[in-house]
């Protein structure tokens, strides 16, 4: 007799197991709570040196002239401020974007919390060197034309970068295609985006090349960008066809094939396909034919012979393997028939 999850979960290996993966667990969440509690105490104290050294400087008893009076404490003052700036980005970190859920919400987040956290040090940084503003704003106004006419590219990546937090057309893990670059999303940076690719120049299927795609962003303001992994529908539609006979009996050719889908993705099919009908209503395409099950549909093949295509849908990352699986079952029902199936001499078999 096959044993429940409950009578697994006793045996004493098992429990042991899970003591063990609960330990590591929180091992792991005392050394993080340890290095925070270090980086807090840390800013804690140079706040606290940064405040010792402004009164010293202050209260005379460090002899300086009062223009190194004034330049010293400006400086200890845009410090302090750097480290106020420091400590609020790594407690807004900790304690809230730590524990959101969504591995990619999370990811953006963080990213665009590094950018607001080096905006306003820059900002500190341009306030203790400039005593006017106004000569600040002129100088930086000045600066940022040389720089802009000097870097137009990084300029449109990152305006390409605010596009993609925008509109989405991707985010980090998705699967897409972009010109002939084909990969899974593993960072959205300011200025590029970085794929691992699968298939490629080597491969026949969607395995991973083992290479890594670097483009600019800017390329998603001017092509064409494939997303197998959209959130709303996060799978693809995908076929097997073999070519059998006009002679064929070609219902039980459907029959079979359609069987053998149904048995090995039907019930999840229908959910999704639940999902896509839910979608297609809310848009103006009617008049199509959505099927909850593997569908067969047969077509004149050019080499005088009919594909008999068996349709269905899949995620995107598992279409290779589904696909193997269905063939070798496919195959064998078909196979088991000949008479009735007729494929051509020598092939699918």
């Amino acid at each position: 007799m096959s044993e429940t999850a409950e009578e697994i979960s006793q045996k004493p290996e098992v429990r042991q197991e899970l003591a063990r993966a609960g330990d590591t667990k929180a091992v792991e969440n005392v050394k993080a709570e340890t290095k925070n509690r270090f980086w807090f105490i840390t800013y804690g104290l140079l706040l606290f040196g940064c405040a010792v050294l402004y009164y010293l400087i202050g209260s005379k008893l460090i002899p300086l002239l009062q223009s190194e009076v004034d330049l010293t404490r400006r400086l200890l003052r845009g410090a302090a401020l750097i480290i106020v700036v420091l400590a609020i980005a790594k407690a807004v970190r900790v304690y809230a974007l730590e524990r959101i859920e969504d591995a990619v919400t999370r990811f953006t987040l963080k990213r665009i919390q590094h950018l607001i956290g080096g905006i306003l040090i820059g900002i500190i940084a341009i306030s203790v060197i400039f005593v006017n503003w106004y000569a600040a704003l002129t100088a930086l106004g000045v600066g940022s034309i040389i720089v802009g006419l000097a870097v137009q590219t990084p300029m449109k990546s990152f305006i390409g970068w605010i596009f993609i937090l925008v509109r989405q057309p991707y985010r980090v893990g998705d699967r897409i295609k972009i010109d002939d670059a084909t990969g899974d999303v593993i960072d959205v940076g300011y200025l590029d985006t970085t794929l691992w690719e699968f298939g490629g120049q080597y491969l026949s299927t969607d395995h991973p090349s083992g290479r890594v795609i670097r483009f600019p962003n800017e390329k998603v303001l001017d092509s064409i960008i494939y997303n197998y992994s959209w959130p709303l529908f996060p799978y693809i539609w995908n076929e097997i066809k073999f070519h059998v006979a006009y002679g064929a009996d070609l219902a039980f050719i459907a029959t079979t094939m359609e069987q053998v889908a149904a048995d090995e993705i039907g019930e999840g099919m229908m959910e999704r396909v639940k999902v896509f009908r839910e979608l297609l209503a809310k848009t103006p395409v009617d008049e199509l034919e959505v099927r909850e099950r593997p569908r067969v549909i047969f077509r004149v093949s050019e080499n005088t012979w009919l594909e008999a295509i068996v349709r269905y849908v899949v995620p995107p990352r598992e279409a290779g393997t589904v696909k193997t699986r269905l063939i070798k079952k496919l195959l064998a029902a078909l196979n088991a028939e000949p008479n009735k199936v007729m494929f051509p001499a020598g092939a699918n078999r």
